[in-house]
């Protein structure tokens, strides 16, 4: 029996830019050792696996080696291709049952709204393994769960930066966002993921981690509102609302690629 698998780049306009995830929408569960193998397959960052429930959709995600609690991108390709195939009218809220709770996704003039539980940093001392990490420039460092961040001085600085992957390994999240106030007109923050710790050096557009950058900048900046630009080789636009304990994430996504798994 075979499994549609459709690859779809995340946080942008266009093709060949963003972060790609692939999706299969299957009609009930999967064995997750096979869901593990198929992104293993795919080697993006993450492969999204849904099925429909009562009310909604059962999502998993997967790195090519482990699985995740919460991924953004792969999410925003979920609801893109849920509104995009049809499976669900543009009018319509898409509920997600997944291993970070009850996620919620909107359609809205061509961008999709996530909605997601904040993951607010807490003030961090530097430490060795820290600076090896992140070098010795950095002006303040902070740990989320699963997330370590680090501000750097300037927006060249965060685009400049020479991962060292091993020492990043080493932290205690195994991943490391490096993150700057923006000199760029109309963009607030940008920031630079790194997750070698889950198999993934470095990730092009992060969604989850703006769940951290989020809250974050809301205390620097002094606002709530926020255009953000994740500055990988690929890079991608997000739009973040931090509100209460939720962080309100939207992003455009464009389908590449269709094709099955036999």
């Amino acid at each position: 029996m075979s499994q549609e698998i459709i690859q779809i780049d995340s946080f942008t306009d266009k093709p060949f830019a963003g972060n790609p995830a692939a999706v299969c929408i299957m009609e009930k569960a999967a064995d997750p050792e096979w869901m593990q193998q198929v992104a293993r397959e795919m080697n993006l960052s993450e492969t999204a696996f849904l099925y429909p429930i009562d009310g909604g959709y059962h999502l998993r995600w997967f790195t090519p080696t482990v699985e995740v609690e919460l991924c953004g991108h792969a999410t925003l390709a979920s609801a893109h291709l849920l509104y995009e195939d049809g499976h669900e009218a543009k009018d319509k809220a898409i509920r997600f049952v997944t291993l970070s709770g009850e996620l919620v996704a909107t359609y809205q003039d061509g961008w999709v709204r996530l909605d997601f539980p904040a993951n607010p940093p807490e003030v961090l001392e530097p430490t060795e393994a820290l600076t090896r990490a992140a070098g010795f420039a950095f002006k303040a460092a902070a740990r989320a769960k699963g997330r370590t961040l680090v501000e750097l001085a300037s927006e060249q600085a965060v685009r400049a930066f020479q991962p060292d992957f091993g020492a990043i390994r080493s932290l205690p999240t195994g991943r490391l966002i490096v993150t700057a106030q923006s000199s760029t007109a109309g963009i607030d923050f940008v920031s630079r993921f790194f997750a070698p710790g889950i198999g993934i050096n470095e990730d092009p557009v992060t969604g989850s981690a703006h769940t951290v950058l989020g809250p974050y900048w809301k205390e620097r900046l002094g606002k709530s509102e926020f255009t953000a630009y994740q500055a990988s080789a690929r890079g991608g636009y997000i739009r973040v609302r931090v509100s209460g304990d939720r962080v309100f994430i939207r992003g455009q996504a464009v389908t590449v690629m269709r094709g099955e798994l036999m």
